[in-house]
């Protein structure tokens, strides 16, 4: 369904973004997992990749850094010939009340999980232009959608990526390139294992299927959004929350 293709999935080496690297891969696609500082894992993920009979390898890049972001694009177009599919899903949390949050957490969060995401679809968006074609998938939050005490910069910024992905589906829709968000709810993943069990049941309690949701739930709407069975669907917000934003 994606030969083919080549996608790179941000913050690839564990949790949502390794699933989403796996069922890319799944789908037939040469898959680029970009990680930050999970070498071993982002490596490990690879493994896994090739093991699928699918083509993979590893990148280092702070996607925060525009020019660490701008470089890497580059050199992945120079190397594959184009980018397909880009899914951005490399993000951070620094909780704390609004009143104890310092200026240091509030910036890292936003530059990391709204201004990384900006700078690889400015990155990417000359070649995908040319292409006439691409896919463009950023991961925000259910915690964007309806906001979650202790998140005000994990929220603003997954709420950004929302009016980001909305407007940059206006600007490329011309060249069929698509430009969707996946608004994960509760997942279980090694940042929601950390939660203490009274956390975890008063969540569990505001879910309406009852239960967190997996990586692979989120994983299989974005390979979907991915395929050309989702040509027509362009600038959407879909929850894959459990139906906590109904």
């Amino acid at each position: 369904m994606l030969e083919d293709k080549i996608a790179l999935v941000t913050g690839a080496a564990k949790g949502i973004g390794r699933a989403i690297a796996l069922a890319l891969a799944a789908d037939g696609a040469t898959v680029i997992v970009n990680y930050n500082g999970s070498k071993e894992r982002a490596e490990q993920t690879v493994e896994e990749i090739k093991a699928l009979g699918a083509a993979a390898a590893a990148y280092q890049c702070n996607v925060a850094d525009t020019k660490a972001a701008d470089t890497m694009i580059k050199e992945l177009i120079g190397i594959y010939g184009r980018l397909d599919i880009l899914v951005n899903n490399a993000g951070i949390t620094r909780d704390n009340l609004i009143m104890k949050m310092t200026e240091e957490d509030f910036d890292a969060v936003i530059s990391a999980n709204l201004k990384g995401c900006f700078n690889t679809i400015k990155a990417v968006s000359r070649q995908m232009l040319k292409q006439r074609s691409g896919r463009i998938i950023n991961i925000t939050s259910v915690s964007g959608i309806l906001g979650n005490a202790g998140q005000a910069n994990y929220a603003a910024s997954k709420a950004g990526i929302i009016g980001l992905t909305k407007t940059m589906a206006r600007e490329l829709a011309s060249r069929g390139i698509t430009v969707n968000a996946v608004a994960p709810g509760f997942v279980d993943t090694d940042m929601t294992r950390m939660l203490s069990d009274s956390i975890k049941d008063a969540v569990t309690a505001q879910i309406p299927l009852g239960h967190f949701g997996k990586p692979e739930d989120i994983a299989s709407m974005v390979a979907y959004l991915a395929s050309e069975k989702a040509s027509y669907i362009t600038g959407q917000i879909i929850s894959v929350d459990g139906g906590m934003a109904i």
